[in-house]
C-alpha cells in the first residue's frame, strides 16, 4: 500500500520530469536541438544537472525520447480526432482532415517533430513494443483509409505508404523545398491518389 508520503513524493518527481521535459521542448522549439544540453537546460528550469540525470539517467538521448514521445501524445490526440466517430465526415474529407492536422503538428511543432521522426530515440516502431500513442496515431491513418467508399485492399501497407507520403510532404516542407503558396494543392493531390 502507497502511503500518502510516498504518494506526494512520487506526484513531485513526475511534475519535475514534466518540467524538464517542457523546458527541453520549449529550447529546441525556440533554438534548435543542438541548443538542448543537460548544463542549458538545468540552468533554464532551475534544477542542478544532478537532478536531471536522477530523471534522465542517460542524459540528453533520454531527454530526446521524452520529448519525441510527449509529441506522440500530441500528435495521436490530433489525429485520433479527425477521424473519431462523431465527427461524421466522408471518407475523402476524414483523409483530408488527418492529412491537414499531421502537416500542421509538423508545422507549429518543428524541433519536437524532428525528435518523433528524425533523431535517434529509444522508441521501436512496427512492433509490439511501439508505445500506444504511435499506434494510436497509426490507427487514425488506418481508420480514415477505412471509411472511404473503397478503401484499399490491405489497409496496414496503405497506411504505411500515407504516412510516408504526408511525412515526406512536411520534411520538404520544412526543408523549404516546395514551391511555396502550393500545400492546398500539395493535400489535394495526396488526398485524390487515396480516395480515387
Amino acid at each position: 500500500m502507497t502511503t500518502p508520503a510516498a504518494a506526494h513524493k512520487a506526484r513531485r518527481l513526475a511534475e519535475r520530469e514534466k518540467r524538464i521535459v517542457a523546458a527541453a521542448r520549449a529550447l529546441a522549439e525556440e533554438q534548435g536541438w543542438e541548443a538542448v544540453t543537460t548544463r542549458r537546460l538545468s540552468d533554464a528550469i532551475g534544477y542542478s544537472q544532478p537532478v536531471l540525470y536522477s530523471h534522465f539517467p542517460e542524459g540528453r538521448s533520454q531527454i530526446v525520447t521524452a520529448v519525441a514521445l510527449d509529441g506522440m501524445v500530441e500528435l495521436a490526440g490530433a489525429m485520433v480526432a479527425t477521424t473519431a466517430p462523431d465527427r461524421a465526415r466522408p471518407g475523402a474529407e476524414c483523409v483530408r482532415a488527418l492529412v491537414t492536422s499531421y502537416l500542421d503538428f509538423a508545422d507549429r511543432h518543428p524541433a519536437t517533430y524532428e525528435a518523433m521522426f528524425r533523431l535517434p530515440i529509444g522508441v521501436p516502431f512496427a512492433s509490439a513494443d511501439t508505445p500506444r500513442p504511435l499506434r494510436d496515431a497509426f490507427e487514425a491513418i488506418v481508420a480514415a483509409l477505412r471509411g472511404l467508399d473503397r478503401p484499399p485492399a490491405d489497409l496496414e501497407t496503405a497506411a504505411e505508404v500515407l504516412w510516408g507520403a504526408v511525412h515526406g510532404v512536411a520534411t520538404l516542407e520544412r526543408a523549404a523545398r516546395f514551391s511555396p503558396g502550393n500545400q492546398e494543392r500539395r493535400v489535394a493531390e495526396l488526398v485524390r491518389h487515396f480516395v480515387d
